[in-house]
């Protein structure tokens, strides 16, 4: 069935097209009588603006956009996003606005959907998330000006707004603790080593590890439970394996877990294992995983109204710090054996 127009609205009200135009853009020029019987009819033909007419007219498109270069596979299983996209929607929705969301392939094709949908019309705005080492997105979301919002930080993320947590201090936090435990050897599996989160904690492992005199090394990975596992694998495998994992993701300490398990590793009786990421996984788990705990979903929602702030008024564009995640000590960690 064809897409009804103005002019198919116009004949069966038994008006003008510019009658129909004043009608449903609520503009004055047509009396109450006729607003309500072209609205009417509207309605019941199903009738829905066009996108790019909409856009044209300077309306907006009632849509923010999201694109995610990451594996599809990871980040369905990562519960971290699925709350943050829950929360997302629902900050949206009190707005009437909706989350168009796309997976691409790489940091290329995100550009380019950047390009296209903004040409398009087609969202009033973008949430850009795992900020890069010299990221080549910043100026491309500067130079179309488009509102736009960045989930982290700090700086390195040129003029665009933020909302963003001290991920340094967090894992300062979890060095500290294993340190206060007696551990001496700690191993990070960390995530993407292009994303600036990635790199800074790192840093905040390599810098505490000096500071307190451990021995301390971190193996990048894609985040998936699968090189969660391998590294983890290795690591338990040397002849002088660390006593503490860190991992950048809660389903990457799972599958460590199964891996200690498979090999023979107590935990937290032999290593102990702490999530940079807490979720209902890490609750129910066996043993339950120390974690840094956030609420994700309202990490969600705050992003959302921070974004349509921004749609309405450029001018209040600006930096939000959120309170930094507070480890939560759980079964998987303990002190290690020669200092029981």
């Amino acid at each position: 069935m064809a897409r009804p127009t103005i002019a198919d609205i116009a004949r069966q009200a038994g008006v003008s097209k510019g009658a129909v135009s004043f009608a449903l853009n609520g503009r004055p020029g047509v009396s109450e009588t006729t607003r309500a019987r072209i609205l009417q009819v509207a309605e019941e033909m199903n009738w829905r603006p066009h996108s790019a007419a909409r856009a044209l007219g300077g309306a907006r498109a009632g849509a923010v956009g999201l694109v995610l270069a990451r594996p599809a596979r990871t980040i369905g299983l990562e519960p971290f996003f699925s709350q943050l996209l829950s929360g997302l929607q629902a900050g949206l929705s009190v707005r009437g606005t909706a989350l168009q969301l796309l997976v691409v392939e790489d940091t290329a094709a995100e550009i380019e959907v950047y390009r296209r949908w903004t040409s398009e019309h087609r969202v009033d705005g973008f949430v850009l998330v795992d900020l890069q080492v010299r990221d080549p997105r910043i100026p491309v979301l500067e130079e179309l000006g488009v509102p736009a919002l960045v989930i982290g930080g700090p700086g390195r993320h040129g003029a665009l707004p933020s909302v963003w947590a001290d991920d340094r201090e967090a894992m300062v936090s979890i060095v500290d603790y294993l340190a206060a435990l007696g551990h001496r050897h700690i191993a990070h599996l960390a995530g993407l080593p292009a994303f600036q989160h990635t790199q800074r904690r790192i840093r905040a492992v390599r810098d505490s590890a000096r500071r307190l005199g451990l021995t301390a090394v971190s193996l990048p990975t894609d985040f998936s439970d699968a090189e969660g596992a391998a590294a983890t694998r290795a690591l338990l495998a040397r002849p002088e394996r660390p006593t503490a994992i860190i991992y950048d993701s809660d389903v990457m300490a799972v599958a460590g877990l199964g891996v200690a398990a498979e090999m023979g590793v107590a935990v937290p009786g032999e290593l102990s294992v702490v999530s940079f990421d807490d979720s209902a996984l890490a609750r129910i788990v066996h043993p339950s995983l120390t974690a840094l705990s956030r609420d994700t979903f309202a990490l969600g929602e705050q992003v959302a109204r921070a974004l349509l702030a921004v749609v309405d008024d450029p001018a209040a564009a600006g930096d939000t710090k959120n309170p930094t995640p507070r480890l939560t000590v759980r079964e998987s960690t303990a002190p290690p054996p020669l200092t029981r």
